[in-house]
């Protein structure tokens, strides 16, 4: 069968654009939206299952389909427009790529998140994986000002707006922001940008966890204002204690100024790291959770962040946590079997404390989802948006999970 796919889809796309994946499954590589929306409704036509790719260094490329669609070959930034804070980028853009360009211009993509730099844009926002800088900076979806994807059945739907200003109504785009390629296939993104800041100084200290928690509250109860303040386990920060890091962004004076406030008001010792220590330590931060086969995030209130993180190390281990201590986002990576991922939703849940999965092997994201079961209503609805843009379930992707807890 799969040479006839290959056929079907090389008469569709030309020479350039099919490839074989490691498995041999025939690989769409489109370079446009319409010729991805070609390939969604050839794949309905057919019975076709297809699985969405960037560059793989995420999401293992594990899900079963009778096609891979890869948007690496949507690769181009079509305009950055530093007078708007805005730029238009294509899914298939790496992050490292991105950051390149955007240097020329003195601006930046104020998003940090998990994983390696070659992650594509479409990646981070599709899976909605946020880093430390969310604090300061706002989780990924502050940063899609608006976009176009392609449905299942092939329909090119652009949303959202392409200026920094509030958008009139509902912004369809934001559902496609963590949806896991569940909703609909992004191909390109407005983003807003900032400009570079003047200073951007990482300090860190160690200790007792519960010390370096108490500390990072009373930083957050002065008029401090971090774009980051990360809790590390021992072996995220590769040490023999928990370390506390916090990031100030800003003008050169400010940024001083609340150095020189960090150690009064948090009564702790701090190391200023020089420029290229700050950036290998955030980088190693964010590869760190490439470690372990699964990496699951929890979101608790930041008050309730010492019982979440003594939850997580008594049903799973201390591993590697990284954890905001700002905000309450836990992020935990390592090994963890389907059924101790049902255990914790459940218990997370009597808490109302949402877990999702944020990449695993394909036989534990089919399991257990990305979310688990819904709320009463809500798996529902979303059942209703999946028909409305996946009438015909193309898509591999495991929202919910085959053993519903």
């Amino acid at each position: 069968m799969s040479e006839a796919v290959f056929s079907r889809l090389r008469h569709l796309l030309g020479e350039r654009g099919i490839e074989r994946d490691a498995t041999g499954l025939p690989r769409a590589v489109p370079e446009t939206s319409e010729a991805v929306a070609a390939v969604c409704r050839l794949a309905m036509e057919e019975g076709w299952r297809i699985r969405i790719e960037g560059r793989s260094t995420w999401l293992p490329p594990d899900a079963p389909a009778q096609v891979v669609l890869s948007l690496k070959g949507m690769d181009q930034i079509p305009s950055i427009s530093p007078a708007d804070l805005v730029a238009t980028v294509e899914a298939g853009v790496t992050l490292e790529n991105l950051r390149r360009h955007l240097d020329d211009h003195g601006m930046w993509l104020a998003v940090d998140p998990p994983g390696r730099s070659d992650r594509t844009i479409g990646s981070i926002v599709a899976t909605g994986t946020s880093g430390p800088l969310r604090l300061g900076m706002g989780p990924v979806r502050d940063h899609i000002l608006g976009g176009t994807f392609v449905t299942g059945d092939g329909r090119i739907i652009t949303g959202g707006s392409r200026v920094v200003k509030n958008v009139a109504g509902y912004d369809i785009t934001k559902l496609q922001v963590g949806g896991f390629g569940g909703f609909g296939i992004m191909t390109q993104f407005n983003i807003r940008l900032r400009s570079k800041a003047r200073a951007d100084i990482t300090l860190t200290t160690g200790g007792n966890r519960d010390d370096l928690l108490v500390a990072a509250r009373a930083i957050l109860q002065a008029s401090l204002s971090p774009a980051a303040l990360e809790l590390l386990s021992p072996a995220m920060a590769a040490g023999a204690q928990w370390v506390l890091a916090i990031r100030l962004l800003g003008p050169v004076e400010a940024v001083q100024s609340d150095i020189e406030r960090l150690a009064a008001d948090s009564g702790l010792a701090w190391e200023t790291l020089p420029a290229e220590r700050s950036g290998a330590f955030w980088t190693l931060t964010a590869r760190a959770a490439l470690s372990g086969l699964v990496t699951l995030r929890l979101g608790a209130l930041p008050v309730g962040l010492d019982e979440t993180l003594d939850l997580v190390v008594t049903e799973l281990d201390e591993g590697l946590i990284s954890a905001g201590a700002g905000d309450g986002t836990i992020r935990w990576t390592g090994n963890a079997t389907p059924d101790q991922i049902h255990h914790l939703r459940r218990i997370s849940a009597a808490r109302e404390i949402p877990l999702t999965l944020e990449r695993a092997p394909w036989n534990i994201r089919q399991a257990t989802g990305h979310f688990g079961a819904y709320r009463e209503g809500v798996g529902q609805l979303v059942e209703r948006l999946r028909l409305t843009y996946d009438p015909s379930q193309i898509f591999s992707v495991a929202l919910e999970g085959s053993q519903h807890e």
